[in-house]
C-alpha cells in the first residue's frame, strides 16, 4: 500500500487560521427545523443572535425533490457554518444563505425569472394604468 504525505506550509495554515478567525463575528446557526405544510414548507434556522431565518423549501436548490424525511434529516457542520444533508449529498454555507444565496446563480436566475412572470387581476389593472399615463418611462442617458 502506498503510503501518503500530506504537505501543508506554514503560509497555508495563517491563512486557514486567518479566515477562522475572520468568521467570529458572523452569525451561525445553532438549530434548524422543518416544518412541513400543506402549502408551504419551512426549514427554520435558529441563529446565534437569537433571530431566526424562514426560508421556504422550494427556494432552495436542490431539496425540491426530496422527501420530508429527507429534509428534516439535516446535520449542522462547523460550529455552525454549514448545513449538510447526508441523504441527499448536499451542503449549504450560511453566510450564503443569510445572504439570500439559496442555489447557484443559474437557479437564482430561474427563481427571479419566475417571480417576475406572475399575472394576476391585480398586476393586469397596475399595467393598463400605467399605460394610459404613457407607459415605463424611458431610461435618461446622462450626458458625458
Amino acid at each position: 500500500m502506498a503510503k501518503h504525505r500530506i504537505v501543508t506550509t506554514d503560509a497555508e495554515i495563517d491563512r486557514a487560521i486567518a479566515r477562522a478567525e475572520s468568521l467570529e463575528g458572523e452569525l451561525r446557526v445553532t438549530a434548524v427545523e422543518y416544518r412541513p405544510s400543506p402549502g408551504l414548507d419551512l426549514l427554520i434556522l435558529k441563529l446565534s443572535d437569537g433571530h431566526r431565518l424562514l426560508i421556504p423549501r422550494e427556494d432552495l436548490e436542490g431539496l425540491q425533490s426530496a422527501t420530508r424525511d429527507q429534509i428534516a434529516r439535516v446535520e449542522i457542520l462547523g460550529d455552525g457554518t454549514g448545513l449538510h444533508w447526508p441523504s441527499l449529498d448536499l451542503d449549504y454555507y450560511v453566510p450564503n444563505l443569510l445572504r439570500g444565496v439559496y442555489g447557484t446563480k443559474r437557479w437564482m436566475a430561474q427563481i427571479g425569472r419566475s417571480g417576475g412572470s406572475v399575472t394576476s387581476k391585480a398586476k393586469k389593472r397596475a399595467s393598463r394604468a400605467n399605460g394610459l399615463k404613457g407607459g415605463r418611462p424611458r431610461k435618461v442617458v446622462a450626458a458625458s
